[in-house]
């Protein structure tokens, strides 16, 4: 019963302290401090939990196989031939390591995206498939004359806050960010996902009402400008694999993600925050309230042969 009692006490002070340091704490170190940095202080983090945790345990375990006070120097003795045996250096580097394999697993998940990490691991798209999918090419409007006011630096810092904040409404959309490409996130849906509800629709609005909340940071930090995005959003078949040798990557390619290129770059042409094909609208009508489209009319895209019907939202 000492053993057990003990075992129990073990692991739910190690799961408490430690699971709730990897979620609320270690996860966003990876995320917003150096890296080399953010595993020594999680390191050292985890070497003070675990001599916590030990004491406690062992104190116990010693103290009922003893049968003393916690004040007793037998005890206390037991306890530090116990704390530095070769049996619980063991236990320490074993668990260190799977601390440390977890956070590596979290970081490399994060490189690649959620849900993605797992298609890689398991090789689902070593051999190229073709998906239908909706992409969102989302683009910081004015970005050249931004990047000129702020300068590389401060303009830089700019692109770090915004693809920051624009993160929580693309994960809440089940959306997965695809690619970072200068000013300009490419975002992708699986057809359920992005369908449901309008998630597509509803990730722009969700971004666009972030960054107005957040108007007074941005008016402050970077000389009186209100970033705003514009974006364009497209549906359509798509192939999707790893390429690369030294450097391996899941690319998609196809007609869909031009064509959504092209009808994001005609926002600024049509004085619009949003446009969309009315292919991807009849996937997604009827439009939850307060969606209600606009059509714009058909207009050519550059380098395509047939025009497209496009709506704002």
């Amino acid at each position: 019963m000492v053993y057990l009692t003990g075992s129990l006490i073990t692991g739910l002070v190690a799961g408490l302290i430690g699971g709730s340091s990897i979620v609320f704490f270690w996860e966003n170190w990876l995320r917003t401090k150096p890296y080399g940095r953010a595993l020594l202080s999680m390191a050292l983090s985890f070497t003070l939990i675990f001599t916590v945790v030990a004491l406690i345990s062992g104190l116990f375990f010693n103290a009922g196989q003893l049968g003393v006070s916690l004040f007793s120097e037998e005890l206390w003795k037991a306890q530090w031939a116990q704390f530095f045996s070769f049996g619980q250096i063991f236990v320490y580097l074993s668990w260190m390591s799977v601390v440390i394999i977890t956070l590596v697993a979290l970081s490399v998940n994060d490189k690649y995206g959620p849900g993605v990490f797992k298609s890689f691991i398991l090789g689902e798209y070593f051999h190229p498939k073709r998906e239908e999918r909706i992409f969102m090419f989302l683009d910081l409007r004015g970005s050249t004359t931004i990047a000129e006011k702020l300068g590389e630096e401060k303009y830089f810092s700019l692109l770090k806050d915004l693809f920051t904040d624009a993160t929580p409404a693309i994960l809440n959309s089940k959306g997965q960010i695809y690619q970072y490409v200068g000013d300009e996130i490419v975002i992708s849906w699986e057809m359920d996902s992005g369908t449901k509800n309008s998630n597509c629709l509803q990730c722009f609005f969700d971004i666009k009402q972030r960054l107005l909340d957040k108007a007074k940071y941005y008016l402050d930090k970077y000389d009186g400008l209100i970033p705003q995005f514009k974006a364009g959003l497209h549906y359509g078949n798509a192939m999707v694999g790893e390429i690369g040798v030294v450097k391996r990557d899941i690319v998609y390619s196809g007609d869909v993600l031009n064509t959504t290129a092209r009808i994001q770059s005609k926002c600024n042409e049509l004085g619009k925050d949003i446009l969309l094909s009315k292919y991807l609208l009849e996937k997604l009508e009827p439009l939850p309230k307060p969606f209600k489209s606009i059509a714009l009319g058909k207009l050519q895209l550059r380098g395509k042969q047939e025009s497209v019907m496009l709506y704002t939202v």
